[in-house]
């Protein structure tokens, strides 16, 4: 069963197709993405996943005849218990759960995240091989459909409800869409608003995402994912300041924490879709609906423009200082002074047709 045209002409995708090609030309080149902005082409990002350990990190040392690394040494051992368990069982368990095995032992939740870190690390296997599931946040909605690993068929939908991110990626099979392009949204109340602005049947075929703020690991999995079987553009939305800026990162780059895991995670052709700070001024957005950058803004600002990768991205680099410089920040939502449905029907309509990403 195909999925039922109700989008714009396909004139409308014309951009978007030629930025496709030009992510395949890359592939096939073995360069991984074009770097450049819109359907220009700069230097291209060469084999990179994002953010990797380096070989030459520090490492500790967790012994048994040590006072002082006793206990974490005796949880190491009672997490890789659980792990053996679930392996030989063949079955799979939540961070949560294995926490829940011991409570009173663990003491509380990060210990058990961060002990399962250590340990995926130590044994370069992701979470899934280890048998150890995250519990999801995500959403998901648009023109895909798939089988869980249960056997549930799963029909996500262009209308006013979002299907959640499922727990085994890794499980997920006969993955079919026609989507062009797959949008992830930084938060839910935007990614919730564009659903009742019949954003996903407007722009239909797509895909939109939302990790709901910071992305979950499953969130993050399944981008890849989709990445990986469909290789349609990937653009974010995220709100114009440093943190969303820095979830962007995540998605494309990844993060320190989960460095070891980068090449499961990323996905390096993201593009950044909007709300650019340069935006802000094109459309004469009012100042008094924008907001001056903190302090720690300024400091997480000062951070992502020192990271390696940023030198890889100029037109990002510009935005940045764009904001650096006007010391002021904007949510999505003040696209709604222009109008309240601008956002859906004006903004990201006309980005995606006249390739208005960097």
């Amino acid at each position: 069963m195909a999925f039922a045209p109700m989008g714009p002409e396909a004139s409308f995708f014309e951009v978007l197709d030629q930025h496709r090609a030009s992510l395949l030309a890359a592939l096939r080149r073995g360069g991984g993405e074009p770097a450049g902005g819109g359907t220009r082409l700069a230097s291209r990002f060469e084999d990179s996943v994002g953010l990797q350990m380096a070989s030459y990190c520090t490492m500790r040392k967790i012994r048994s005849d040590s006072l002082k690394s006793v206990k974490k040494f005796a949880l190491i051992l009672k997490i890789l218990s659980v792990i053996y368990k679930l392996v030989q069982s063949n079955t799979y368990a939540t961070k949560r759960d294995i926490y829940y095995t011991d409570s009173q032992l663990f003491g509380n939740q990060t210990v058990v995240d961060n002990i399962i870190n250590d340990i995926s690390c130590m044994l370069k296997m992701p979470r899934i091989s280890l048998h150890i599931l995250s519990t999801s946040k995500g959403l998901i909605a648009g023109n895909l459909r798939y089988l869980e690993e249960d056997g549930t068929r799963v029909h996500c939908t262009c209308g006013s409800t979002a299907v959640a991110v499922p727990s085994n990626i890794q499980g997920i099979q006969n993955l079919i869409t026609d989507a062009k392009f797959l949008l992830i949204v930084e938060k839910d109340a935007t990614f919730q608003r564009l659903l009742d602005d019949s954003f996903c049947n407007r722009m239909s075929p797509c895909i939109m995402v939302t990790g709901k703020g910071v992305p979950d690991l499953n969130t993050r999995l399944l981008v890849k994912k989709l990445w990986d079987t469909f290789h349609i553009p990937v653009f974010a939305l995220v709100d114009a300041d440093p943190h969303g800026i820095e979830i962007m990162c995540i998605y494309k780059y990844g993060s320190m924490a989960m460095s070891f895991e980068a090449h499961n995670l990323t996905v390096p052709a993201i593009r950044w879709l909007g709300l650019l700070p340069s935006d802000i001024k094109r459309l004469n957005i009012p100042r008094d609906t924008l907001i001056p950058l903190t302090k720690q803004d300024q400091v997480k600002l000062d951070s992502v423009l020192k990271r390696p990768y940023v030198t890889c991205q100029p037109f990002w680099r510009k935005e940045m200082e764009i904001m650096a410089d006007s010391k002021l920040k904007a949510g999505i939502q003040a696209l709604t002074f222009l109008s309240s449905d601008y956002l859906s029907r004006v903004y990201l309509p006309n980005k995606l047709k006249f390739g208005g990403w960097i």
